[in-house]
């Protein structure tokens, strides 16, 4: 019997097995969702057992004891990196959208386990950083775990990645509408439709499941807040410029502290990062973990004096307070250990929102008075639009981990997450998770930037795989065939299924075994592949990444199915055809708004002796732009213009064109011609009526 699941392989796209196909496909939607629910308690439940181990030597407050407890909790994270799994290190985000970008997201299952640890172990013992990050990328592994193990195409792989990785965020939160909307906003950068179904089931499950088995420990608590006058947006927007500057500052504090991390060498790295964070925890015991705990005293305005002190001037130990956090998270983050920018950002936003009404209060002459709290949830989803450039998933996720109970604050939340965003971008291109991806040559474009290559896809200029190597032929006959073809590459195909690739470069790295070594034993398993339907831009991207210069052209159905190569012939061949057609449409838009110019009309004009034109073919001729050549006399023989038309001195040429477009065909006609004749007292022919235009009349080669 042929269960849901199993009709993903089996049933044809049609009818009511498309149906069954599709229920199959969110069958596995929601086993990811249950998995990364799985995983987001198992999490949790790592970090509250470090804690509980390190919780005897930090009870007290400042204790010198933190400056063991974090720089070992880092530095065993980043054993476990550098022993098992490099991928686990940092902040998560940015590994799962490579993985989509440059993988076709293909993830190691290896990383749900090692993440887990890793981030359990940083977190945990002190380090100054979140756990959202890092299970957006367990959330992802799992997503990319369920969809091979059952075999199905990238398409689907990618959705369920976004999937696991949205559900993370909804799992760790509670929140599975801002879960959907950080997977399309964030990690694949686009809402294209065939994608929300399977977001939308997983992210339900993963908040139930993890919901049910933590309980709300996830949420973060707010009061009831709204707006108390209209008056209060001037300060919002005064607000989201503050942002912009605290969130500017932390992503520059990230970059700087990866650029200098990385001279640090080897195990020195996370001890120097352990000791400097340890150092700014026991000047400020806040800074410890998350700081979820911190921001939900915010939220809830309690506990205010404990955290800035009785002093009148508590805004700006809010705002060291702020400066601090950013410092700590970007050391952590580039420390070699696991944990994210996620809710560090949320605890900035707290403390700025908190600071600034603090700061504004004394001043404020409105209706209302300022309430500090509502200050604080706008404040958390300004930063993460700033930090993260994305305003929807910022202000749903404030939303619901808040548990707003009303619309009241829904129109700063907009006006502050915006602004921000629109202001964070002016001066910023790269968001938190952009810079990590960026360093590594990786450059997503935004949704709605369009790219002449996203116009064509790898099937319609693959090659075909004329040529391919097996498992056991020995590295000798592969170069000979290598050089036979004069190619750098070869697909590894064993049984009719694709197992590898072997190149140039893995050859030289073994010319002393050339003889007695094999293919299997040199080649690179499992290589990254694109499918036909894949955009040449986005091919283009993974080549770049990975540094390689072709790539396997698999079946969307079956990775093992190999039908074709795409290398970086074909690349300049798609972007070719590309600009070609770019090149037909915008002609074709020319035509069309020179035919419905309200001044438009057929004009005539003599070709003069010597001019520019005489003697050449047409498409040689730089016409002005805005001119169509329609017809050219000569003597009594009328041609129908073309490209390789030769024009001669005396040739009377018919064009349409606007007035204005007309004078500029006759002034460069006479300049340099023997006798500047070029205009003729003819009768202008009227042009078509622009109210009957339709953008089809003419026929004739625009030549402008």
């Amino acid at each position: 019997m042929t269960t849901p699941l199993e009709s993903l392989r089996r049933l044809p796209a049609v009818g009511v097995l498309a149906e069954q196909r599709m229920g199959g496909f969110l069958a596995l939607a929601a086993l990811v969702g249950v998995g990364v629910g799985l995983g987001t308690a198992a999490l949790v439940w790592s970090l509250e057992g470090v804690r509980f181990l390190i919780e005897p030597l930090l009870s007290e407050g400042r204790t010198l004891w933190v400056f063991v407890a974090v720089p070992a909790g880092i530095f065993a994270a980043w054993l476990v990196a550098r022993i098992a799994a490099p991928e686990v290190a940092g902040d998560g985000v940015p590994e799962a959208a490579a993985a989509l970008a440059v993988h076709g997201g293909r993830m190691r299952a290896r990383v749900i386990p090692l993440k887990t640890l890793a981030t359990a172990l940083t977190v945990g013992s002190g380090g100054s950083a979140g756990r959202e990050g890092p299970i957006v990328q367990i959330g992802g592994a799992i997503g990319s775990f369920v969809s091979t193990r059952f075999g199905l195409g990238e398409d689907q792989i990618r959705s369920l990645v976004a999937a696991g990785a949205g559900a993370g965020i909804g799992a760790s939160f509670n929140a599975p509408i801002a879960g959907m909307l950080f997977a399309l906003e964030v990690i694949l950068v686009s809402f294209a439709p065939r994608h929300i179904s399977a977001i939308v089931v997983a992210s339900v499950t993963a908040a139930v499941t993890s919901q049910t088995l933590v309980g709300p420990e996830l949420a973060i608590e707010a009061g009831f807040y709204s707006l108390g006058s209209f008056y209060e947006l001037f300060l919002y927007g005064l607000l989201a410029l503050v942002v912009v500057a605290f969130g500017y500052l932390f992503i520059r504090l990230l970059g700087w502290a990866e650029a200098t991390g990385a001279r640090f060498p080897g195990w020195t790295r996370p001890l120097v990062a352990g000791l400097a964070v340890a150092a700014l925890i026991y000047v400020e015991p806040g800074l410890f973990g998350t700081g979820q705990q911190v921001t939900n005293d915010l939220l809830l305005q309690e506990q205010i004096t404990a955290i800035t002190g009785s002093g009148g001037e508590v805004w700006w130990v809010l705002g060291l307070l702020a400066v601090g956090k950013a410092v700590a998270t970007s050391i952590t983050i580039s420390s070699g250990g696991s944990g994210g920018a996620f809710m560090p950002s949320l605890f900035m936003g707290a403390v700025v929102g908190t600071g600034f009404t603090r700061l504004v209060q004394p001043v404020w002459a409105g209706p209302s008075e300022l309430v500090p709290g509502a200050f604080a949830v706008v404040g958390m989803a300004a930063m993460f639009a700033v930090v993260a450039r994305a305003p929807l998933t910022s202000i749903l996720i404030v939303f619901e981990i808040t548990g707003a109970r009303d619309y009241q604050l829904i129109l700063p939340l907009m006006l502050a997450a915006t602004l921000g965003t629109f202001l964070a971008e002016r001066i910023l291109p790269d968001s938190v998770y952009t810079l990590a991806l960026r360093r590594r040559g990786i450059v997503l474009r935004r949704t709605g930037d369009v790219d002449l290559l996203d116009t064509i896809t790898v099937g319609e200029v693959l090659a075909p795989a004329s040529f391919v190597a097996t498992p056991d032929q020995s590295l000798a006959d592969v170069e000979a065939l290598l050089h036979a073809h004069r190619s750098h590459g070869v697909p590894v195909v064993d049984d009719g299924a694709l197992v590898g690739l072997i190149t140039i470069s893995d050859l030289g790295r073994t010319l002393e075994r050339l003889e007695d070594a094999n293919v299997g034993e040199v080649m690179t398993h499992r290589p990254v592949t694109v499918t036909p339907a894949t955009p040449v831009s986005e091919a283009l991207e993974r080549m770049a990444a990975l540094g390689v210069g072709r790539l396997p052209v698999v079946t969307e159905e079956d990775p093992r199915v190999l039908v074709g190569m795409f290398r970086r012939e074909e690349a300049v061949r798609a972007y070719h055809e590309a600009l070609g057609s770019s090149t037909d449409t915008e002609l074709n838009r020319l035509r069309l708004a020179q035919r419905t110019d309200p001044g438009a009309g057929y004009h005539q004009f003599r070709i003069p002796p010597g001019s520019i034109a005489d003697g050449r073919r047409i498409r040689d001729v730089s016409w002005p732009e805005g001119t169509t050549l329609v017809a050219i006399r000569r003597h009594r023989e009328v041609l129908v213009p073309a490209g390789d038309t030769v024009v001669l001195a005396g040739d009377v040429v018919t064009a349409f064109g606007t007035p204005g477009s007309h004078q500029r065909v006759i002034a460069r006609l006479n300049a340099g011609a023997e006798e500047p004749t070029a205009e003729i007292d003819l009768p202008e022919i009227a042009g078509p009526d622009p109210a009957a235009a339709d953008g089809t009349a003419g026929g004739h080669e625009d030549l402008g």
